[in-house]
């Protein structure tokens, strides 16, 4: 069983509930080391005091925080976790909101929560199938790691998950990052096509539906050159959409999608008339077999 990387308390109203809190996401990653080119040294990173040029033990490195001047403000790890001892242990429930409210903008990354004392299981559920009976999120903070987190807690099947989120001063404002952007559109025609597009690309979501091709292209690249194989180049980017070939391009799009979409419905519907003769013969099967029973 995975090891809880946090442990403390959901709190609403008057109840309080024992609970840990476990990654819920693991990213695709493929290890590689640093080199000298041209060489097989490895580069090293090490923790190196910039006066004397020595290495430094992690036990010995303290955080200190710039305040003008070159002038440093040294705190301790244990200063750090004594200003808020409750902070991080507590998850309190100020609010529950609209899960539908939230801009996914804001949210960070997904832990699970589960009950951490088999008493208390009970209570979990019953916050768990509340949460779930009204569509609404459990918004809280709290301290992991010498951080504050705004969280908002939903329930998904039989577990909580707790979502950690950028505070609203965390999100930066695209039209102060960005300058001009385009005005609503007032092409007609041409909005016209790119929602009939939009209707012909649309599905369901299935999550399993997406794979990482990059990171098996890159496994692939580390095999072919350990083999000594040839590197085979990849496509090349497409290149812009001009505004005169826009509407053709949107219209080649929307037939294009059309037709695949006409042909996925094409092939179910074959599958669904094989499986509908499989009952037939078992049931003939069955009745053969209740012959020579009966003989």
């Amino acid at each position: 069983m995975a090891r809880a990387i946090w442990s403390g308390f959901i709190s609403f109203g008057l109840v309080s509930v024992p609970v840990g809190l476990y990654s819920a996401t693991e990213e695709h990653q493929l290890d590689f080391h640093q080199f000298q080119r041209g060489t097989s040294d490895r580069i090293r990173n090490k923790r190196v005091n910039e006066r004397t040029g020595r290495e430094v033990d992690y036990e010995k490195i303290v955080k200190g925080h710039d305040v003008g001047g070159g002038e440093y403000v040294i705190v301790e790890q244990q200063e750090l976790a004594d200003i808020a001892p409750g902070r991080s242990r507590s998850l309190e429930i100020s609010r529950f909101v609209d899960l539908d409210e939230i801009d996914p903008i804001h949210f960070q990354k997904s832990y699970y929560l589960a009950p951490s004392d088999a008493g208390n299981a009970s209570s979990y559920g019953l916050l768990r199938d509340a949460l779930a009976k009204t569509n609404r999120a459990g918004i809280a903070s709290f301290v992991m790691r010498s951080k504050e987190y705004l969280a908002a807690i939903r329930a998904d099947g039989k577990v909580l998950v707790l979502e950690t989120m950028f505070f609203a001063d965390e999100i930066r404002d695209p039209a102060k990052e960005l300058g001009d952007l385009p005005a609503k559109s007032s092409a007609t025609k041409q909005l016209k096509m790119a929602v009939d597009l939009v209707e012909a690309m649309s599905g369901t979501w299935r999550a399993g539906d997406y794979k990482d091709s990059y990171t098996e292209r890159v496994k692939k690249l580390v095999a072919d050159k350990h083999k000594g194989k040839e590197i085979v180049l990849s496509e090349e980017a497409p290149e812009a959409t001009t505004t005169t070939d826009l509407v053709t391009a949107l219209r080649a799009s929307v037939e294009a999608a059309r037709s695949r979409r006409a042909a996925g419905k094409k092939a179910p519907a074959k599958k669904t008339a094989g499986a509908k003769k499989t009952p037939a013969k078992k049931a003939a099967a069955k009745k053969s077999a209740a012959k020579k029973r009966a003989a």
